[in-house]
């Protein structure tokens, strides 16, 4: 759902008006099997019919409704919601890590489907779709012009597996036509895993779904198979998702019988999860990192092994969201995801940060404190009242998110405007597709990253590229100061279109002073 910015007055007793009535009507769907209409939702059907008859405008029932559902639920908590028919299947998407689709990654450029990766093993590869292909029409609508997005490509090519979809592309001045068959494209959720050096392995978890643990299981045997000793585990900007996946995660690395996590709540009643004897990892020495991003399942994860005494948490303080949601499908087929209790890190920690002032103050502590800590921690959480003991003694705290043991301040040097302009606008991706559509480059990734150079030569084509294509223009002194931030970006970018995830983090982690600092604390 996008910022729309304030809404006009009229919305205000609407809104006052339901809340009252919907609470009664929520627990009618849930809890009632009786058809009689309560008198909280007579009346409520008594407003839309007054709205419809006698208001000034049109309105739309149903998105005042749910919208009135939203404002309700984030009077109990932040993270109660109301998630509406259409917007679950993007939900579902996420939390199974998969969809129905044809396997490719695209860009819009120049008001064009541009395809920047074939997926292995995907229906695109096997109908003969390359990297440079501009899908020009989608079962013979065009998918040209300025009204064309990423919302509207997406909805064309996604559909149930097994269906056919046909496309036309442009390659070398021709067109050529491919019908491919529909099949369920995973979404790695383990994008990046790799051997820093002989002993010490890199695994980036970037969000918790279904098959995550089975993706982490995966990559770390790999790791140990090239000789991992240690592991960096990168939780930075995970915002989390599902509870069982950063469980299962933990287990891994802690010992028989160790406890991950307790929950508890008005209405469930406490559950512990304890380790079990099946961990790969549980002599692999580890340091996790984390920053304002890290969320939910990643608190989990990084608590566990944390109170634990098991791993070295490094970065800046989480996010702080400790509260566990259960989703309740209704029969229009919306969701209603409801808190129903807590949960707590091992040494007894409630992570949740403060809420009791409502939710827009909530959102606005958010912004508040990424901003605040990013140089330096929040000293006013090294309480009494919030201290807690590790397994083996050592003190840490509650009172919202997991605060490392090394605190990292954020990295600021080489930043300008024109750099931020440069990766809001999104001229690296589509440089990076418009150069490998010209250049011949024929590297294996290691070759790549040893001896690929971003010249001066291929500089000036970037920042001219970017003032033709997106028109930002070339600020000379910001360009200088920002000029080795630049060259890693588009490496960085160049690589991605090459070898995905694996190559872009690769390149990146070389000069990220956090995986740097990280990599000391073992």
């Amino acid at each position: 759902m996008s910022e729309e910015g304030p809404k006009p007055n009229y919305w205000l007793p609407i809104l006052l008006t339901s809340i009252g009535a919907l609470g009664i009507w929520i627990g009618s769907e849930l809890f009632s099997s009786s058809s009689n209409s309560s008198k909280e939702l007579q009346k409520l059907e008594q407003i839309f019919q007054v709205l419809d008859e006698q208001y000034v405008d049109k309105i739309n029932k149903e998105e005042i409704f749910e919208k009135t559902i939203s404002e309700m639920l984030h009077k109990l908590d932040p993270h109660s919601n109301y998630i509406s028919a259409k917007d679950l299947k993007f939900l579902d998407e996420q939390t199974n890590a998969a969809f129905g689709g044809i396997g490719v990654r695209f860009l819009l450029f120049r008001d064009t489907i541009c395809v920047t990766h074939v997926n292995a093993l995907s229906p695109a590869l096997y109908g003969g779709l390359k990297r440079g292909d501009r899908i020009i029409a989608i079962d013979g609508k065009p998918s040209t012009g300025k009204s064309i997005s990423n919302e509207k490509v997406m909805a064309r090519l996604k559909g149930a597996p097994n269906t056919q979809v046909k496309v036309t592309i442009y390659r070398k001045g021709k067109k050529l036509q491919k019908t491919l068959v529909r099949n369920t494209i995973p979404i790695a959720t383990v994008p990046a895993y790799y051997m820093i050096d002989k002993q010490t392995g890199y695994i980036q978890i970037a969000q918790f779904s279904l098959p995550t643990a089975q993706e982490f299981h995966i990559a770390a045997q790999k790791l140990q198979a090239k000789g991992m000793t240690k592991l960096l585990l990168d939780l930075r900007g995970n915002g989390g998702g599902t509870m069982d996946a950063a469980i299962q995660i933990a287990d891994e690395f802690l010992p028989d019988g160790y406890l991950i996590l307790s929950s508890k709540g008005q209405h469930s009643e406490e559950k512990k999860h304890f380790a079990s004897s099946a961990g790969i990892l549980e002599k692999m020495k580890v340091v996790v990192l984390i920053d304002a991003q890290s969320a939910s399942a990643s608190e989990i994860l990084a608590g566990a092994l944390q109170d634990n005494d098991r791993a070295k948490i490094v970065g800046r303080r989480s996010y702080g969201k400790g509260l566990i949601q259960q989703d309740k499908r209704l029969k229009d087929g919306s969701n209603l995801r409801i808190t129903v209790a807590r949960y707590y890190t091992p040494s007894g920690r409630s992570i949740q940060r403060p809420y009791k002032k409502g939710y827009e103050a909530y959102r606005a502590e958010e912004q508040k404190a990424y901003a605040e800590e990013y140089f330096k921690p929040d000293s006013s959480i090294f309480v009494d009242s919030l201290k807690y003991k590790t397994r083996k003694g050592r003190t840490v705290y509650g009172g919202g998110g997991i605060m490392p043991d090394v605190f990292i301040a954020g990295d600021t040097s080489g930043t300008s405007l024109y750099l931020s302009e440069l990766q809001w606008s999104g001229v690296f991706n589509a440089f990076a597709f418009d150069y490998l559509n010209q250049a011949n480059l024929n590297y294996s990734l290691q070759q790549f990253l040893t001896q690929f150079q971003v010249t001066d030569q291929l500089l000036n084509k970037f920042t001219s590229f970017a003032t033709k294509e997106f028109d930002v223009r070339l600020q000379r002194n910001e360009f200088l100061h920002s000029k080795e931030n630049i060259k890693q970006l588009l490496k960085a970018e160049i690589a991605r279109h090459l070898f995905l995830e694996n190559g872009y983090y690769q390149v990146m982690n070389n000069h990220d002073h956090e995986v740097q600092r990280a990599l000391k604390s073992f």
